[in-house]
């Protein structure tokens, strides 16, 4: 029998993406060059580190890659009722 632990990281919202991205490649221990040659591999463009990092510090990064960094990391993206925590 597997034992699976889940993690669970919440994200404030007010949050740059880019805070949120670096913190999350941190808790992985993954470098954002790493991140970029996993991006290229999976969506079969290439990612190089002055683009990416341009990418989220102007905040345009798309949900599209969003998704495919959480899968990478390891992680999904939920959405959340937020009446549920009212």
């Amino acid at each position: 029998m597997s034992t699976y632990i889940r993690k669970r990281i919440i994200i404030n919202m007010s949050i740059k993406v880019r805070e949120q991205i670096k913190s999350l490649l941190a808790s992985k221990n993954v470098t954002m060059k790493e991140l970029c040659k996993l991006l290229s591999d999976k969506l079969g463009k290439e990612y190089s580190l002055p683009n990416f990092s341009g990418k989220l510090k102007r905040g345009t990064i798309s949900y599209n890659e969003v998704l495919v960094i959480a899968e990478i990391l390891g992680y999904e993206i939920k959405f959340v009722d937020i009446e549920d925590y009212s």
